[in-house]
């Protein structure tokens, strides 16, 4: 599992870097005329500063991974996935197309992520 979890950090952390530098670039501009721009571009911001955060806890997980190996170090690692599409993922399309109905999702995302945080605390008490 650490291995898997290691990979998915790695993809993770590029993806919100790439994902951020388009969004204070590219995006960025192509927004300026929106009426509701800004606030999209800072929602943009915040799907990328969660998902390379969780990059790094992915990173966490893999350790607990070879620390306390079971179930539940990857159920953190999965948590952690699930919140990146979810959160990140719904507030990347809801800034990029401006459909607000999309945020219905973003809390769901929270929730895996604050289960994820739980899990990690768990597995740590198993060292």
């Amino acid at each position: 599992m650490e291995r898997l979890f290691l990979i998915l950090a790695g993809i993770n952390g590029f993806l919100a870097v790439a994902l951020g530098a388009f969004g204070a670039h590219g995006l960025r501009s192509s927004l300026a005329s929106a009426a509701d721009g800004t606030r999209r571009l800072e929602v943009w911001e915040l799907a990328a500063h969660y998902q390379l955060a969780h990059a790094v806890a992915l990173g966490l997980v893999a350790y607990l991974c070879t620390r306390s190996p079971g179930a539940v170090a990857s159920a953190a690692g999965y948590l952690f996935v699930a919140g990146i599409v979810l959160f990140s993922g719904s507030l990347y399309a809801l800034a990029f197309t401006g459909v607000k109905v999309l945020g219905a999702i973003t809390p769901i995302g929270g929730l895996c992520f604050l289960a994820g945080w739980v899990a990690v605390i768990w597995a740590a008490t198993k060292l």
